[in-house]
């Protein structure tokens, strides 16, 4: 999978195109990640003590994989993903503007 946990990345499709987000998850399994703020949804929660109210949380659902896209740290730009293999290392690098990420 060429998205990781904190990434920094941009909606592609759905209700939230355009928005930017970290990504909390992947489940690479299901090739999907979980992104903050974005495909938000609203989950009832009961009241856990006496005398407490019950209450609408709001919480991020996973989104397709397919519909994110990596955004650059240097240049800022939504871009796509290539690889550097060094003797010891592999690493990833921004298609744009050539950049480690």
């Amino acid at each position: 999978m060429k998205i990781k946990k904190n990434d920094q990345v941009k909606i592609l499709a759905g209700k939230d195109k355009g928005k930017t987000g970290k990504v909390l998850r992947v489940l690479s399994g299901e090739e999907k990640v979980v992104v903050e703020g974005v495909n938000m949804m609203k989950k009832h929660v009961k009241p856990r003590k006496e005398g407490e109210d019950g209450q609408r949380v709001e919480i991020p659902r996973k989104t397709e994989i397919s519909n994110v896209m990596l955004v650059c740290p240097k240049c800022g730009k939504a871009t796509r993903v290539g690889y550097k293999v060094s003797k010891d290392s592999k690493f990833r690098v921004c298609k744009k503007c050539k950049a480690e990420l």
